[in-house]
């Protein structure tokens, strides 16, 4: 399953064993659980249960298609089918489609209760299972769709239209594309049909849709470091304030706020429930207390601590009070009574508790400074094994009340020792070496007696 709607261009474990072809992409045949390859599946949970001798299977069947778009079926000839496999099925208009069966028996029937839709309200049918001839006309139309959206960009730049085409969904038959456009307005977009008509020669239908659908048909990496959630398990895209940002205590900056598609981040809704629970116990509207040493303003608040930091103006220190505490003090104010002085009710600094493992810490591996503690340990011993031995050397030549002892040298033989009288006299009886490089430059130079130099 999955690698079907794959971004890098992957094929389906289920078509590899149709066609016996390995599929593309992240090169895991179907097997991987990244979400580019299960791309909203649903794992089905009755799947291993024993069901009666007389239960009636369930008719319809959910597939799933290209992007996030999936859709229900009739199965009317009772074909046993499993999730994964390639399906022909019937279109809104002429012609087929194919699909992947995405969910199968009583799960289908809860997707119907949440899609507020009634069996009776179903009534496309599945028509076959994939073929061979059906999978390769298939994968055909679909290495058309990158080529085919970019000639519908050019064609939308030289009409001068303000759209984006972001993708392109050709019909299972290669009879007709569906163009997902994006756009600020409406966009007269007939003189662009015709052409686009006479170029690729099939049906076309044009469907504008969000920047949140747009991201979730393109995928990509969002700021937390995982694949985005529209683009892998999210179907249904509620409505993100700026409240709740609020609730939450974060900063309003939008480039921090805001996802790929432009939106506030989806994920923004996701903890907003546990916030509002908690900031039913804390007051919002007590944003300073009345002292006698003046005014104390309200600088932040810690939700689920429930602390709340007051601070003087021009102060640099902050004042941290329990909420208990400071509706005490709301209602003196409202009494028309000021506070004599705010009082640290709350202490900052946090008492470590000895840590208590369930197993034996051997080795120190729970220690997030293991590493840096054993080469200080490592310095340390080198150095004290330094003092130790210079000491020891200093100990050994020199003890508290000896004088240091000198060892004898090696005596020499009587016939090589030599007397500094001797030497002396051997110096001056050496025969000196004078060079006088004036008379051997005159040597050569021609005199007035000896006009071709030489010896006279």
């Amino acid at each position: 399953m999955g690698c079907g709607s794959c971004s890098s261009g992957g094929g389906c474990g289920s078509s590899s064993a149709t066609t016996g072809k390995t599929p593309a992409g992240c090169q895991n045949n179907g097997s991987c659980m990244t979400s580019g390859c299960n791309k909203l599946d649903v794992y089905d949970w009755l799947s291993d249960m024993d069901l009666p001798s007389n239960y009636k299977p369930f008719n319809i069947v959910e597939v799933r298609f290209k992007g996030s778009r999936k859709d229900f079926y009739v199965n009317t000839d009772n074909l046993y089918l499993e999730m994964g496999e390639m399906v022909a099925v019937e279109p809104t208009t002429g012609g087929y489609d194919i699909g992947h069966v995405s969910l199968t028996g009583e799960l289908v029937r809860l997707q119907l209760k949440k899609n507020n839709l009634t069996a009776d309200s179903v009534l496309k049918k599945i028509y076959r299972k994939a073929s061979e001839t059906d999978i390769q006309k298939y994968n055909i139309a679909k290495d058309l769709e990158w080529e085919t959206m970019h000639k519908a960009r050019n064609l939308a730049l030289e009409l001068g239209l303000s759209m984006k085409i972001s993708d392109v969904d050709y019909q299972g038959d290669k009879t007709k594309a569906t163009f997902y456009y994006t756009a600020e307005g409406r966009v007269d977009f007939r003189e662009l049909i015709k052409r686009m008509a006479e170029a690729f020669r099939i049906r076309i239908e044009m469907r504008q849709i969000g920047m949140r659908q747009e991201a979730s048909r393109l995928g990509g990496i969002g700021s937390c470091g995982r694949e985005l959630c529209c683009s892998t398990w999210l179907t249904d895209f509620k409505t993100v304030s700026t409240a709740a940002a609020r609730y939450q205590n974060l900063s309003l900056n939008t480039l921090k706020l805001a996802g790929q598609c432009g939106k506030l981040k989806c994920c923004l809704n996701y903890e907003l429930d546990s916030y509002m629970d908690a900031l039913r116990d804390i007051p919002t509207n007590v944003d300073r207390l009345d002292t006698e040493g003046g005014t104390a303003y309200l600088q932040k608040t810690d939700i689920f601590k429930k602390i709340m930091w007051y601070s003087y103006p021009g102060a640099e220190n902050w004042i941290p009070l329990e909420v208990s505490k400071v509706r005490d003090y709301a209602e003196m104010n409202r009494g028309g009574r000021k506070i004599q002085d705010i009082k640290v009710t709350v202490e900052t600094k946090e008492i470590q508790k000895p840590v208590s493992y369930d197993y034996e810490n051997v080795v120190g591996q729970d220690s997030l400074t293991r590493l840096d503690d054993k080469s200080k340990r490592k310095k340390r011993k080198k150095s004290k094994t330094k003092r130790e031995s210079s000491v020891e050397n200093k100990t050994a030549e020199v003890k508290k009340g000896e004088p240091r002892k000198t060892e004898p040298k090696e005596s020499k033989g009587p016939d090589l020792i030599a007397t500094s009288e001797e030497t002396k006299q051997a110096s001056a009886n050496r025969p000196k070496k004078r060079f006088n490089r004036n008379k051997n430059r005159n040597k050569n130079k021609p005199s007035e007696g000896n006009p071709g130099g030489g010896a006279s």
